[in-house]
């Protein structure tokens, strides 16, 4: 189901421009246009799923299918020396646009340490 208000739903929709990297049934991804990191995706479901904390056992398809998603993405992307996903999951954790979806970012050594 999509939110009409939703900035990622009109994303995938094709309503605003995005750069595509990845899309099948369940999942679009499209580079972040404000990348943190030389590789910086953002994935997401195509059913309108706010955050992780709305998943349930009948919307978790999307989840498994975004994070399979991440996999082939990373190793298309030439990840292999690793890289980080990230969920933020409301506004305390930086979560800005309300619509499910998991970064890669990666193309850099990161810290280990987050904050």
């Amino acid at each position: 189901m999509r939110d009409q208000n939703c900035l990622f739903c009109k994303i995938i929709a094709g309503e605003i421009p995005s750069s595509k990297v990845y899309e099948d049934e369940y999942v679009y991804a499209f580079r972040d246009i404000n990348p943190q990191a030389p590789v910086h995706i953002l994935v997401v479901p195509k059913e309108h799923i706010a955050s992780v904390a709305q998943l349930e056992e009948s919307n978790s398809l999307y989840a498994a299918k975004c994070l399979e998603a991440v996999a082939k993405i990373a190793k298309a992307e030439g990840l292999e020396k690793g890289y980080r996903v990230i969920s933020n999951c409301g506004e305390d954790a930086g979560q800005t646009v309300f619509h499910l979806h998991f970064h890669i970012l990666g193309g850099v050594k990161m810290a280990e340490k987050m904050v």
